[in-house]
């Protein structure tokens, strides 16, 4: 498919990786419009040229109205946190992506690319683990409820009137990430920040500006029916990471604690902001997916897709520091 003059209709537009791709598909000739249920997120992506329609995935009559006359439909919308309510996270993650899917397909959608997370795996699994799986829910909502996502989509995909094409995305960091660039700076600001057991492990970057590209190549390739880890491809501890961020941002190295004691920490934290009913930042469970073991293949990627990362860890964090010379990152999640 050749992108140009195609329109793309990008669920949860107002987001850090849909905001981005909005600028990056206008630069490819792409038209775009958006589904945001935020009207303060609808500004940012109206702003950069982009039509939005205000409503939530799980709403039918929305979902239809945003998709006439649309090609593509890239699927970001989710509730991302690390735990809460099974049933709240199913309402978003599972049936308003399988509302959004019907009603692309009812619009006459040529093309649906779900984003969904290499969270599918779980926190324990082997290394290089490839899309074969095995997928592991890890009793985590946001886990269960992204492996139920695409099971039920993939049920959908009908090539070549209506093709699903399935991306699971590594930890996306880059200008504007709040889990990876934003948070942690702002908990360092605070000397509240550690990495757990010496930062031992893999943190499976990949930077915003490559995984669209992967996006865009597995919509050019028409790779319907097709799941794909997208990472950086680098080995990155995650202790080397977090010295990476504090080091951009002008910042004191954080500290290391034993993974038990973090979750001790957090908890003890979390049960203190309830108390004073104060807004909670972080659930003890964050230390589950930031002490992560291995790294994911991505070979499937770069042999079907001629996926290559243009973006290095180097050139990521260089790109991440002018951004935060010029942006107060506080305001980001006020």
């Amino acid at each position: 498919m050749n992108l140009n003059n195609k329109t793309l209709l990008i669920t949860g537009i107002g987001g850090f990786i849909s905001l981005r791709t909005t600028e990056l598909a206008m630069a490819q000739g792409m038209k775009v419009c958006g589904l945001q249920d935020s009207s303060d997120r609808n500004k940012k992506a109206q702003n950069l040229g982009a039509k939005v329609i205000s409503g939530s995935v799980t709403d039918p009559t929305a979902a239809q109205m945003a998709c006439l006359g649309v090609d593509v439909v890239l699927h970001t919308a989710e509730l991302a946190k690390e735990g809460g309510s099974l049933d709240q996270f199913r309402e978003i993650n599972v049936e308003g992506t399988v509302n959004m899917a019907q009603a692309a397909k009812n619009a006459g959608v040529k093309t649906f690319v779900h984003l969904s997370s290499v969270l599918v795996y779980g926190f324990n699994y082997r290394d290089r683990i490839t899309e074969d799986g095995p997928l592991c829910g890890e009793n985590n909502p946001y886990c269960q409820t992204k492996i139920e996502a695409e099971k039920a989509l993939l049920k959908l995909n009908n090539p070549p009137n209506f093709g699903i094409i399935i991306i699971r995305p590594g930890d996306v960091y880059g200008p504007g990430s709040i889990p990876w660039i934003v948070r942690p700076l702002l908990m360092m600001r605070q000397r509240l920040f550690a990495y757990a057991n010496d930062g031992k492990g893999v943190i499976n970057h990949v930077y915003v500006d490559n995984l669209i590209d992967a996006i865009f190549l597995a919509i050019e390739k028409e790779a319907y029916g097709e799941i794909f880890n997208i990472t950086d491809g680098q080995e990155t501890t995650w202790k080397e990471y977090f010295t990476r961020l504090a080091e951009v941002a002008g910042l004191p190295v954080p500290f290391s604690l034993p993974k038990d004691e973090l979750k001790l920490f957090l908890q003890l934290r979390y049960q203190g902001q309830k108390l004073f009913r104060k807004q909670t930042d972080l659930l003890p469970e964050v230390v589950d997916f930031m002490s992560r073991p291995y790294a994911y293949s991505i070979d499937k990627a770069q042999k079907l897709l001629s996926y290559q990362p243009a973006v290095d860890l180097e050139q990521g964090m260089q790109r991440t520091q002018e951004w935060l010379k010029k942006t107060d990152i506080q305001k980001l999640v006020g």
